[in-house]
C-alpha cells in the first residue's frame, strides 16, 4: 500500500522549527501556508487488512517529544487499559502490548496484529516522517485509533493527525483539574451507552482551537457552566469526546484522561472500554450520526404558478400518512396580488381559503385536495386590523389507510359575527379520497366548536396530535392583546368590545369554563362525535363554587399560543410550545419578560399563562378600577382568577413549571427570589440556566420526538442516534433554537431543565436559501424529517413558502457486519 505524502523535507522543516517551540507546548498547527508543499512518499508498506483478528490485541504507544521517560499519567494508563483488556465479558476482552518505540509504525508484520492503536502521547512531534506514513497505512487498512487528552498534542504540524484526532487544543484553558459536568448526548456508542447522562468527574478540561462539532460524531459534552473554562472556551457546545470513521478506519478521542485519577474511575473505565470496542472491531457503533454532511435537505414543492395556490397556500401545519404521502395546509392568506378586506362593514372581511396540499413521493406531484373558506384573509397591521385565524391544523385519523378521514381545525367564514365580531373555531372530521387526493367537504362532521373574539387578533394556537389510546389533542390559542398591558401579562381586563373582553386572558387562558388557551384532549368517535377519556384537568362535573365552571375537554390550561403539539405514542408524553408576549425585557414592578416555552407534559395542568411563567416565576396582577396600578403578585402555587371577565372558578390549579424558556436575554432566565419566592427581575442579576438559547424576535415551533423505527428498509432514515430526543425550534432562525434535546424522565413532568441539547443548524439549514422560517417539522414513516417554510412574507405565500425534506445518507454503523473481528454478536 502507498503511503500518502511525508516527505525528507517535512522533516527537516518539523527539526527546524520544533526545537524552538516544543518545549513550551504547541497548542494549535501553523497556518496552512507555513508548511511546506507535500512530495512524492519515500517508501510503501502493506498492512494486513483489516489488521488483527479474532485474537484481539490493542497497541498502547505513549512516546512523547518532551521526554522519553513514563509518567504517572501514563502508567495508570497502560494500568487501566490492560485491567480493562483482561476483564469483562469473555467476548470483550483483548490483549495490548505497550511501547514508547515508534519504530513500531514501521513494522508492517508487527502493526498487522493490531486491531486497534491507544495514543497516551504527550505533546510534540512524536513520530518521524515514516512512521507516520506507517500510521497511515495501517488506518487505511481499516485500523482502529484511540487518543487520549494529551494525544490531541502530538504531531502538531500534520494535518492528516489533525484530522485523526478531530481537533487541537486551544491556547488557553485551566491549567489545575476541576470537577465538571460531561453531558453524555449519545445513549447508543458503546463507549457511553451506560454513562449517567449528566456525568460528574473532575479532569483537566481543554478548550479547543476550532470547535469539531460537524466534522466528528460527538458523543459527549463537557458543560461549561460547571467549571472555570478560562479563556478560549467553547461555549455551551463544548465537545469532549468524539469519534469517527477516518481514512478507511475508525478513529475515536477524548480529552478526558488528563490525570491519574481518572484511570481510577469506573465510569471512565467503562468510556475506554466501550471506545476501544468499536475501535477494535469487536462491535459497531454510529459515529455518522451528528456530521452534517451526511445530511441532504431538498426543497419537494416548486414554487406556485402566477396567481395561484397550486404547489403550496400560506403554510401552516403539515401531518404526514402512514403511506409516506404529506398533507399540508395553507392558512388563509392568499398571494399577495390578491385583495385583502379589512373593513368591517363588508361581508367579505377577511374571508381566504384554508387549503390543504398532498405531496406524493411516488409520483414527486402535488395536489390541491381542497380549500375551505375561512375567516382568515385579513392582511397585517396592528393587532386591531390583523388577523390569525383560518386553517389552523390537521391530523389524519389513526385508520387513515382505511378510511380516509382528516380532522381540521379551522375557523369558517360562514360563522363569523360582523356586528359583535365574535367567530367560531371548529374540528371536524372530511373524507379524503385515497385515490385522487381531493377532499370530498360535503362529508364534514363536525366534533368540536366554540366562540372565540375576533376583534383583536392573534394568538390561535392550532396543533393536533393523537395519543396510542386514540385520544385528540387540540392546541387553542387564547386571542388576546398583551398590547394593553406593555407586553407583560395580558390581564388587562378594561378594553372590550361589546362587552368581550380582548386584552384579558384571564378570560380564555387562566379560566378554567373556556376552551381557548388550553391543550383540549376528546376521544373521538365513528359517528362523528367524542367523549371524554378520564384523567383531564377537569370533569366538567365540578361542584366547586356553585357548579357549572370547569369543562371536561380541558387537559392544559395556561397556554397562549399552541402552535405545534406532539404526542410521543411510545410514552404517551405530550410535548408542546408556545409563543409568549411582546416584553422586551424583565420589569421590577410587572414581571418577566416575554418568554416563549416548550414543556414536557406527563400529566393534566396548569401551565400559568397568564399568572406566571417560566419556572413558576409571577406576573403583577392588576384590576378594575385603574388596571395600570399594579396589585399584588400571583401566588403560582395556589393561583385565583379575579378576574370581573372570569365566568370559571376563582381558584385555580397550581402552576407546574416548564421546561424550556427563553427571552430576548438568553435562555432559562431566572434572578434571586424574595422571601415570598417572588423573583427580583433586576436584569443585571439575572442567571441563564440554558445557554443554548437566546430570543429577540422569537416564536417558539415545538417539534417531534424521533423514533427510531430498525424494521424499517429506509435508506434515508435518521440514524437510531436520534431516538429519544426532542426536537425544539424556533419560526425564525437567527440567534433562536433550533436544537435536539435530552430530558430526564425523572424530573422533566415537573419542569426540570433539559440535561443535554445540540444544534441542528447545519442539518436544518438556516438562511435566505434554507428553512428560514420553520413553521411546523415531523418525520415520516420513512424516517425522513419534514419541513414546512413559511416563506418571507407574513399572511401570504411567497416563492420561498415551501415543502423540504431532510434525509440521512450516511449509511449503516461501522465497522461492517462481515468486518467485525469476532463475527455479528
Amino acid at each position: 500500500m502507498h503511503l500518502r505524502g511525508l516527505s525528507t523535507r517535512r522533516q527537516t522543516w518539523v527539526a527546524a522549527v520544533t526545537a524552538g517551540i516544543v518545549g513550551a507546548g504547541l497548542m494549535a498547527a501553523p497556518a496552512a501556508d507555513a508548511r511546506p508543499a507535500p512530495e512524492p512518499p519515500l517508501t510503501t508498506m502493506s498492512i494486513k487488512s483489516p489488521p488483527g483478528g479474532a485474537n484481539v490485541r490493542v497497541l498502547i504507544f505513549y512516546g512523547s517529544a518532551a521526554s522519553g521517560e513514563e509518567s504517572p499519567l501514563v502508567n495508570a494508563g497502560i494500568e487501566a487499559i490492560e485491567k480493562i483488556g483482561l476483564s469483562g465479558p469473555a467476548d470483550q476482552r483483548f490483549r495490548t502490548e505497550a511501547t514508547n518505540d515508534p519504530s513500531v509504525f514501521t513494522n508492517e508484520t508487527r502493526l498487522s496484529r493490531f486491531n486497534s492503536i491507544v495514543f497516551l502521547t504527550g505533546g510534540g512531534d512524536v513520530l518521524e516522517p515514516e512512521q507516520e506514513a506507517g500510521l497511515e497505512s495501517y488506518m487505511e487498512a481499516g485500523g482502529g485509533f484511540v487518543g487520549i487528552h494529551d494525544a490531541a498534542r502530538a504531531e502538531p504540524y500534520s494535518d492528516w493527525f489533525t484530522g485523526l484526532v478531530g481537533a487541537r487544543p486551544a491556547a488557553g484553558g485551566p491549567a489545575n483539574a476541576q470537577r465538571a459536568v460531561v453531558e453524555v448526548g449519545d445513549r447508543r456508542h458503546p463507549a457511553t451507552k451506560d454513562l449517567p447522562v449528566q456525568w460528574k468527574r473532575p479532569d483537566k478540561w481543554l478548550n479547543w482551537a476550532k470547535n469539531p462539532s460537524g466534522s466528528v460524531h460527538t458523543v459527549a459534552r463537557v458543560r461549561e457552566s460547571s467549571y472555570q473554562p478560562g479563556s478560549g472556551a467553547n461555549g455551551w457546545d463544548h465537545p469532549v469526546s468524539w469519534c469517527r470513521d477516518y481514512d478507511g478506519g475508525r478513529s475515536f478521542y477524548t480529552g478526558m484522561g488528563g490525570t491519574v485519577s481518572s484511570y481510577d474511575e469506573t465510569d471512565f473505565r467503562a468510556h475506554l472500554r466501550g471506545a476501544l470496542l468499536w475501535t477494535t472491531r469487536v462491535s459497531q457503533a454510529d459515529c455518522k450520526a451528528t456530521i452534517t454532511g451526511n445530511y441532504k435537505a431538498e426543497r419537494l414543492t416548486q414554487p406556485n404558478q402566477a396567481g395561484q395556490n397550486d404547489q403550496i397556500g400560506e403554510p401552516h401545519g403539515l401531518v404526514t400518512a402512514p403511506d409516506g404521502r404529506v398533507l399540508y395546509i395553507g392558512r388563509g392568506g392568499a398571494d399577495s396580488s390578491q385583495p385583502v378586506v379589512t373593513d368591517w362593514n363588508n361581508p367579505e372581511i377577511g374571508k381566504g381559503k384554508g387549503e390543504v396540499h398532498v405531496y406524493d413521493p411516488k409520483t414527486k406531484k402535488v395536489t390541491l385536495a381542497g380549500a375551505l373558506t375561512v375567516f382568515g384573509n385579513k392582511g397585517g397591521g396592528d393587532e386591531l386590523i390583523k388577523v390569525e385565524e383560518g386553517l389552523l391544523g390537521i391530523e389524519l385519523d389513526p385508520r387513515f389507510e382505511e378510511n380516509g378521514w382528516v380532522y381540521l381545525h379551522y375557523t369558517p367564514h360562514s360563522q363569523l359575527n360582523r356586528d359583535t365580531r365574535i367567530a367560531e373555531r371548529r374540528v371536524s372530521r372530511f373524507t379524503l379520497d385515497l385515490a385522487t387526493n381531493k377532499l370530498d367537504l360535503g362529508s364534514e362532521k363536525v366534533l368540536l366548536k366554540w366562540p372565540v373574539q375576533v376583534h383583536s387578533c392573534c394568538h390561535a394556537g392550532g396543533g393536533m396530535t393523537w395519543d396510542s389510546k386514540g385520544n385528540l389533542y387540540i392546541a387553542t390559542g387564547d386571542n388576546n392583546s398583551s398590547g394593553f398591558s406593555s407586553g407583560y401579562s395580558g390581564n388587562n381586563p378594561e378594553p372590550n368590545y361589546k362587552g368581550v373582553s380582548f386584552a384579558d386572558a384571564r378570560r380564555t387562558a387562566g379560566n378554567t369554563n373556556n376552551l381557548n388557551g388550553k391543550i383540549l384532549r376528546i376521544h373521538p368517535e365513528p359517528d362523528g362525535t367524542y367523549t371524554l377519556p378520564t384523567g383531564n384537568l377537569f370533569t366538567g362535573q365540578e361542584t366547586d363554587e356553585g357548579g357549572g365552571k370547569t369543562r371536561g375537554e380541558i387537559y392544559v390550561m395556561g397556554v397562549r399560543n399552541p402552535a405545534r403539539i406532539f404526542v410521543d405514542k411510545q410514552t404517551d408524553t405530550l410535548y408542546a410550545g408556545w409563543v409568549g408576549p411582546d416584553a422586551g425585557s424583565p420589569s421590577t414592578t410587572w414581571g418577566p419578560a416575554k418568554y416563549d416555552t416548550f414543556a414536557v407534559i406527563t400529566k393534566a395542568s396548569n401551565r400559568g399563562w397568564p399568572y406566571c411563567m417560566g419556572n413558576k416565576q409571577p406576573y403583577r396582577d392588576r384590576n378594575l378600577p385603574d388596571p395600570s396600578k399594579p396589585l399584588g403578585w400571583y401566588d403560582c402555587n395556589a393561583p385565583k382568577n379575579e378576574s370581573p371577565n372570569n365566568d370559571g372558578l376563582v381558584n385555580l390549579p397550581p402552576v407546574t413549571g416548564n421546561n424550556i424558556w427563553y427571552s430576548p436575554q438568553g435562555g432559562a432566565p431566572d434572578f434571586p427570589r424574595d422571601a415570598g419566592g417572588v423573583p427580583s427581575y433586576k436584569q443585571e442579576e439575572a442567571t441563564y440556566g440554558l445557554p443554548w438559547l437566546k430570543g429577540g424576535g422569537q416564536a417558539a415551533m415545538n417539534g417531534p420526538v424521533y423514533r427510531y423505527d430498525a424494521a424499517s428498509s429506509s435508506g434515508t432514515k435518521w440514524p437510531a442516534y436520534w431516538d429519544g430526543k426532542w426536537f425544539v425550534g424556533d419560526f425564525y432562525d437567527a440567534d433562536q433554537p433550533r436544537n435536539a434535546v435530552l430530558t430526564d424522565p425523572k424530573t422533566h413532568g415537573d419542569g426540570g431543565l433539559p440535561v443535554h441539547s445540540e444544534s441542528l443548524k447545519k442539518i436544518v439549514p438556516i438562511g435566505n436559501d434554507g428553512i428560514k422560517n420553520l413553521m411546523d417539522w415531523k418525520f415520516g414513516p420513512d424516517g425522513a424529517l419534514y419541513v414546512l417554510d413559511y416563506g418571507r412574507g407574513f399572511f401570504t405565500s411567497d416563492a420561498k413558502s415551501a415543502l423540504w425534506r431532510v434525509t440521512y445518507t450516511g449509511g449503516g454503523p461501522t465497522p461492517a457486519a462481515d468486518q467485525l473481528a469476532r463475527g455479528a454478536q
